[in-house]
């Protein structure tokens, strides 16, 4: 999804401040009785367009054209749907003592969501990489997370995640992947205005996920979680998201290398293995959590912020590399005149898919 513009002297993410605004009037104005009755049906209905909006967007053809590229897109879906959990395994070490188990379990859910979309292709091309390969790996990877998230996260989270079960699998399946599908049968009908109105539906798919967003922490402010989160213990989140984040850049960049890859199909692997959606984690989170949600979604909404300001450095970095890029991959490409946000965290980046 595309983010909202902001000064060039602002270090954060306009759209993150207005995901921050979103909890502050949950937070002074959460909704209650029929109020949140409202709130959440009107939430469900949006995370079910924003989805049938995903399915329409993706282009068949074009995704089918990038299986060429198998080894690439294998590689993101390895570094996406097991490295990163893994490593979201291994970080429970760190419970009690650095991380409460809440916390640690939205860690443990922000590992297990698809990767983003448009922000791995707009610093894909700042960085001169390889282009439709970041497309292709960012659509392959927000497809597969529909199946792939709410999967392992019954498996590893188990009922902790507040309430896992058969039901909230088929809400998954009801929420999520049937508006998918209606989105792609229906595509040949209502893709030619999908594109002609983007900019006016781009609203639409921001709007949808405040809206998520606020239904989330207004459940926690009348359950009163938040009493069981301190300063202390969010200093303590961040700093275990800094080393995470860090480690997959190092991994994605050195094992691609190892690997037999490109400079450019390197740089597409570094940035579509090394983020997540904001935009896919939400709208799951909320199926997938209930009253538990605002929590869970905490570390993703941290972790997306973190995840621009240091790619962005660095596909600035490696767009003055020394090395002279080989063949297509390695060809140079426009940077694009703004880097959209994840939030896309999981909508569309082109024509070609979700965005995030």
């Amino acid at each position: 999804m595309k983010r909202l513009s902001r000064p060039s002297w602002m270090p954060i993410d306009a759209y993150i401040l207005a995901l921050i605004g979103t909890v502050a009037v949950a937070a002074l104005l959460p909704a209650r009785g029929a109020a949140a009755d409202a709130a959440s049906g009107a939430s469900t209905a949006a995370v079910a367009f924003l989805f049938f909006l995903y399915g329409a967007r993706l282009s068949t053809r074009e995704a089918m054209d990038g299986l060429r590229h198998w080894r690439l897109h294998l590689t993101v879906l390895g570094c996406t749907f097991v490295l990163f959990p893994l490593l979201g395994l291994a970080a429970r070490g760190l419970v009690p003592v650095l991380l409460p188990r809440n916390l640690y379990e939205g860690l443990l859910f922000l590992t297990l969501v698809p990767s983003t979309i448009q922000s791995s292709i707009a610093f894909t091309s700042i960085a001169r990489g390889n282009v439709p390969a970041a497309i292709c790996a960012g659509s392959f990877s927000s497809l597969a997370g529909i199946v792939f998230t709410p999967l392992l996260a019954a498996v590893l989270l188990g009922n902790s995640g507040g309430g896992f079960s058969a039901d909230s699998l088929l809400k998954i399946v009801l929420q999520l992947l049937v508006p998918f599908v209606a989105g792609q049968l229906l595509r040949r009908w209502v893709g030619g205005f999908l594109t002609r109105h983007k900019k006016i539906l781009g609203y639409v798919d921001r709007g949808s996920i405040l809206l998520v967003v606020y239904t989330a922490f207004s459940e926690g402010m009348v359950q009163g979680i938040w009493h069981q989160v301190s300063a202390v213990r969010l200093a303590g989140l961040l700093a275990v998201e800094a080393v995470l984040l860090a480690v997959m850049l190092v991994v994605t960049w050195y094992g691609a290398k190892a690997l037999g890859f490109g400079r450019g199909d390197r740089i597409a692997i570094q940035f579509a293995g090394s983020k997540k959606s904001l935009a896919s984690g939400l709208p799951m989170a909320s199926v997938l959590f209930g009253t538990h949600a605002s929590l869970a979604v905490l570390p993703l909404m941290l972790f997306h912020q973190m995840q621009l300001m240091v790619c962005a450095v660095l596909a600035k970095r490696r767009a003055r590399d020394p090395e002279v890029a080989e063949g297509p991959e390695g060809a140079e490409a426009e940077a694009p005149r703004e880097v959209a946000g994840g939030a896309g965290a999981g909508v569309g980046s082109s024509a070609s898919g979700p965005r995030r």
